[in-house]
């Protein structure tokens, strides 16, 4: 399991910055300035003002009615829309960038949506928690039930997320999938960057989160 494993663009903040999350934070640094954005699954809209802030050119996709409600009371470019049904709609080579933060393990489908992205976006930024979290190991281990955290507040019975993975398995699936990484971060519990030297069991270990920048993988002549 081999990527190029990079820390986030000089500047970056790894604590909430004018009540930007973390991660969110890191996320608009992979974006160039002037670049055309799809976020999928935007929520209330938070990600897209900081891109759009950062001079970038924005628009959302969110399931719920009242997300969407609260990104067009914004003046946010926001539809409603579902990713595993609604992406298919969208031409090739739409967007710079398509972002899907926090919202790969409430898709039904995955490997399509992920698929989706990066034939939607020439590149696609994703961010998820990592179920591989040492806490969650060891609710698992020590309570014997269904973790919960402050990512994953949510009980097993009333949580949208439906396909938990780790980093290790979402590394896997990139590879099955012909992917090509182009930067990948392993935050900690605080938003921290975990050290690049540090190996994938390591981040799987005790990355609380990772944030993956990927592209289209060279077809092979």
């Amino acid at each position: 399991m081999s990527v190029q494993q990079t820390l986030p663009l000089p500047g970056i903040t790894p604590h909430r910055t004018e009540n930007y999350r973390s991660d969110h934070l890191l996320v608009a640094e992979m974006v160039d300035r002037g670049s055309k954005v799809l976020d999928v699954g935007c929520g209330d809209g938070d990600l897209l003002q900081l891109l759009e802030r950062r001079g970038i050119d924005g628009r959302g996709i969110e399931l719920s009615r009242e997300g969407v409600n609260r990104c067009v009371a914004k003046g946010l470019a926001v539809v409603q829309g579902d990713a595993d049904t609604d992406l298919v709609n969208y031409p090739d080579d739409a967007f710079d960038y398509v972002i899907l933060s926090q919202t790969l393990q409430a898709t039904r489908q995955p490997k399509v949506v992920l698929e989706n992205l990066l034939r939607i976006g020439r590149r696609a930024i994703v961010s998820f928690p990592n179920f591989g979290y040492w806490k969650m190991r060891l609710q698992l281990l020590v309570g014997g039930h269904m973790p919960r955290t402050e990512s994953l507040p949510a009980t097993w019975y009333d949580t949208p997320n439906i396909h938990f993975c780790t980093i290790k398995d979402f590394v896997q699936l990139c590879g099955e999938i012909n992917v090509k990484m182009e930067r990948a971060v392993a935050l900690d519990l605080y938003g921290r960057p975990l050290r690049l030297s540090m190996p994938w069991w390591f981040w799987n270990m005790f990355g609380e989160q990772g944030v993956f920048l990927l592209s289209r993988a060279e077809k092979a002549k």
